[in-house]
């Protein structure tokens, strides 16, 4: 079963729009209903109220009951009010653009005024701010209504080398809509799980290494990693300046465009983003089914199991098809980028979790990360009965900032994934972007032994360059989705898009979620913090 794109419902709802009787539209199915179309039922009379039920019907029916994917943890109680209030200015004739009315869906360590912003831990549970993140209140001027907030892996992954991906002691463990025992991967388990069932039109992640693409692939979505500097971080529940940033997650190329496109911006809060406003652009607009047509693709071969290198090799037959012009890449040897990049994350976490902790109400009374480890020690019945903090105990020991290990770790870290890896790459092969497998296949849900991490992983090079990664569907591998990566120099997102659209234009390789219990596979495959 290959899911069909394009635009039919939305051209029906148009001309619906169009006919003489008064009779309101009928609220259109919203089970793979792309937010291009819930745009274009919106604007042929359905009512972004009407839309917003259905959404928050959804979730009660399969996210609480039925399958039971625990992908939100908290709606949004104003939701429906949102919604009629943009009902309100759409009849007004005030049509803020194409999220005007649409129903989406935040990770919970993003702020958002409604509602606690917990990351997951209940350290956090009363951290309610009565503050939108920029990047919130960017999609909230775009009209967007915000359903809720999304499961994830608690404290974005970076708790435990032996964490669980998609668990947190508040919201538990998200199931994978295409396995239910199978991971949603981290840390937007959430967001990956929900948009793939179609419980909003799209969602928000955030990632430092791989969370945002490792759910996006393993739940059969596409998923932007930005450029660092073109999405604020202010207001996000932190681990690293040098590396945090939060993305777009949705069922299709031109969804996720659509949505990056309102998240783009500067803010004088996060000067990292001093230049995002001359990258502001429709990305959606540009996006063409021809777009691969005479581009030069470096092709990475990773190790990888014998099932996924065939589906791999389909998908670069797909992007043959397209126009491109492929040529193999050999990557270089870049020892000591884990180690480097690890150390950078201690130190960043430990500084700047106890800032952004110094800004949350007076409820919330863990001030700084020392006071996270003992709230854990202390409710270790609840926090840690599947494993520990290894990883937080390790940054509360760095000494700091100033050190001049964490000074050389990060210029090392920089090199290494930078100029000598993804530009190295590109320069070398005379290509204009790179493609790999984002991930392997989702690995067993494991309570015992954690995650389960083998490779391939395409997530660190852009990860630590700051560079953009793009993964879209390529299809089913025994019975269970992986992703195509593209990834380029700083501020290509939009080579990456287009060519992103052009291959999933041609191969038309995402399959809807089947909710089936368990399927028969290996076991595999890498984690992401």
């Amino acid at each position: 079963m290959r899911r069909v794109q394009g635009g039919m419902l939305g051209l029906a709802l148009l001309a619906l729009a169009t006919t003489a009787r008064a009779e309101p539209p009928q609220t259109p199915p919203i089970e793979e209903l792309s937010l291009s179309d819930a745009a274009a039922a919106l604007a042929a009379g359905t009512s972004s109220e009407a839309l917003t039920r259905a959404y928050l019907a959804r979730i009660e029916a399969i996210d609480r009951k039925g399958p039971s994917l625990r992908s939100v943890i908290a709606v949004n109680p104003e939701a429906l009010a949102q919604a009629r209030a943009l009902d309100a200015e759409r009849r007004a004739g005030r049509i803020r653009g194409p999220l005007h009315g649409v129903p989406l869906l935040i990770k919970d360590n993003i702020e958002t005024r409604e509602l606690p912003t917990t990351a997951g831990s209940l350290a956090l549970k009363d951290n309610r701010t009565g503050r939108d993140a920029p990047v919130v209140a960017r999609l909230r001027a775009a009209g967007a209504v915000i359903l809720g907030k999304t499961n994830l892996s608690e404290w974005a992954n970076i708790r435990s080398s032996g964490s669980i991906s998609g668990w947190s002691a508040i919201g538990g463990l998200v199931r994978n809509p295409y396995a239910l025992d199978r991971t949603a991967c981290g840390s937007s388990s959430g967001s990956g799980a929900a948009a793939a069932a179609s419980l909003a039109a799209a969602a928000v992640g955030t990632e430092t290494d791989g969370s945002v693409v490792c759910p996006a692939a393993m739940n059969g979505l596409v998923g932007l990693k930005p450029t660092i500097g073109l999405v604020s971080r202010t207001h996000i529940v932190p681990i690293s300046h040098s590396q945090d940033t939060a993305g777009p997650m949705a069922r299709s190329v031109r969804d996720t465009a659509l949505l990056f496109s309102a998240m783009v911006g500067s803010d004088p809060a996060d000067p990292t983003t001093r230049d995002a406003d001359r990258h502001r652009t429709d990305y959606a607009a540009a996006l063409s089914a021809d777009a691969l047509k005479g581009v030069r693709v470096g092709v990475l071969r990773p190790e990888m199991s014998a099932p996924l290198a065939k589906q791999y090799d389909a998908a670069l037959a797909v992007l043959r098809a397209a126009g491109a012009t492929l040529v193999d890449v050999t990557p270089p040897k870049l020892d000591g980028l884990g180690e480097a990049e690890f150390l950078v994350l201690k130190a960043e976490l430990k500084a700047d979790l106890n800032a952004y902790l110094a800004t949350t109400p007076p409820a919330v009374k863990a001030r700084t990360l020392a006071d996270v480890i003992a709230f854990n020690a202390e409710h270790a019945d609840t926090e840690m009965r599947f494993f520990g903090q290894d990883t937080f105990e390790a940054a509360q020991k760095m000494p700091g900032l100033e050190d001049p290990a964490y000074k050389e770790a990060r210029a090392k870290a920089l090199r290494l994934a930078g100029a000598e890896g993804i530009d190295a790459m590109l320069g070398q092969a005379k290509v204009q972007l790179l493609v790999s497998p984002t991930y392997g296949l989702p690995w067993l849900s494991d309570p015992v032994h954690g995650d389960h991490f083998v490779p391939p992983s395409a997530s660190e090079l852009p990860a630590v360059a700051g560079t953009p990664h793009l993964t879209v569907p390529m299809g089913l591998v025994q019975g269970l989705p992986a992703g195509l990566s593209f990834l380029g120099p700083k501020y290509s997102e939009a080579l990456l898009l287009g060519a992103g659209y052009a291959f999933e234009q041609r191969g038309r390789l995402r399959v809807k979620p089947g909710y089936v219990a368990s399927v028969p596979t290996e076991r595999g495959l890498e984690g992401a913090r």
